[in-house]
């Protein structure tokens, strides 16, 4: 029976210790973190707030600072996740952590080797990993946030520092759905790495 419930646990979201008594798995757990974040809002619409300043203080940062990578390296230590620390969106995105990279090409050498139309690695993005979002004006990744859920062509995220539209002003903690096309990388922090 032990044996079951510990296989089914590993498949359904949990794990079961020696007692039988279910435990949340890191990805359930951080999903419960950061969806407990979703309606927190900035006092006056300039990234300020007292837990948008304790976002920022989970990266030593103070002030008012952009904070979408300071929110997922809060909700990831929370967690008890190792992170990076860091309030630079890129730092989230180390080259041993990515797990999916958007294809620019639709066609040609990526199609014939099997790639899908958008991802350049064979990795699907699942709930807990984190998604950024490529600026051009930047010239790097300049946004990012919590996958949520992921098709072959919706990825719903939970993502701060960022606004709703039904909403109006002011800024915060969001679900939103956005097209998989749109997303630039997604970096897997739950899965631990050599």
């Amino acid at each position: 029976m032990g044996i079951i419930a510990a296989l089914c646990g590993s498949f359904c979201g949990f794990v079961v210790n020696r007692d039988g008594i279910q435990i949340p798995s890191k990805r359930q757990n951080l999903q419960q973190i950061y969806t407990r974040e979703i309606g927190v809002r900035e006092l006056t619409g300039k990234n300020d707030g007292k837990r948008v300043q304790e976002y920022l203080h989970a990266v030593n940062l103070q002030g008012n600072l952009s904070y979408c990578s300071a929110f997922v390296c809060f909700c990831l230590e929370k967690a008890g996740i190792t992170n990076p620390k860091n309030g630079w969106t890129p730092a989230l995105f180390p080259q041993k952590r990515l797990i999916w990279v958007r294809n620019k090409e639709k066609s040609g050498l990526g199609a014939m080797q099997g790639l899908t139309t958008y991802n350049l690695l064979r990795t699907t993005p699942i709930t807990g990993d984190v998604f950024g979002l490529f600026f051009q004006e930047l010239k790097r990744i300049g946004h990012c946030g919590f996958v949520d859920s992921w098709d072959d062509i919706w990825c719903i995220t939970v993502e701060a520092n960022t606004n709703d539209i039904r909403a109006g002003p002011g800024q915060g903690v969001f679900r939103k759905k956005r097209l998989v096309k749109t997303i630039y990388k997604v970096a897997d922090w739950v899965k631990t790495t050599k």
